[in-house]
């Protein structure tokens, strides 16, 4: 019972030395440094993180804006009268004054195989770095 008690005693001791006028002053101040220190952390990681967000935001704004800019050009494309002469054309067959249809005939087999018969040089291999070194320095 009296080592517990002593015990105890001790520790009130070292706690009241602790505790006491430039140690606690030095506590606060410890932590002090330590909320600022955290706070200052959290704030930087907040702003990152929000400007991560905005970043994405921006690039976002800048694909749909130029999504926005090419369907006006198509409408513009749709609503010009080469567009509407073309999809005339295609879809109508109308043709312009003074046009005429020519029919081809289909491509023969020499024709249709003159490229395949070119003769293409198989590229010469070089050496290796390793293989450089050791010519030059055995003299091979």
């Amino acid at each position: 019972m009296e080592r517990i008690k002593t015990g105890f005693r001790r520790i009130g001791y070292k706690a009241k030395r602790w505790f006491s006028g430039g140690h606690t002053i030095f506590l606060i101040g410890v932590g002090a440094a330590l909320l600022w220190t955290w706070g200052a952390i959290s704030a930087t990681n907040r702003n990152w993180e929000l400007e991560q967000r905005l970043n994405v935001r921006k690039n976002e704004l800048a694909m749909l804006e130029i999504e926005i800019e090419s369907l006006e050009l198509e409408n513009q494309y749709y609503a010009s009268e080469e567009y509407q002469e073309l999809a005339a054309r295609d879809k109508r067959n109308k043709v312009a004054d003074g046009e005429t249809l020519v029919y081809l005939p289909a491509n023969s087999d020499i024709a249709k195989h003159k490229h395949e018969n070119i003769i293409v040089e198989e590229p010469i291999e070089e050496p290796t770095n390793f293989e450089q070194w050791m010519s030059f320095i055995f003299g091979s």
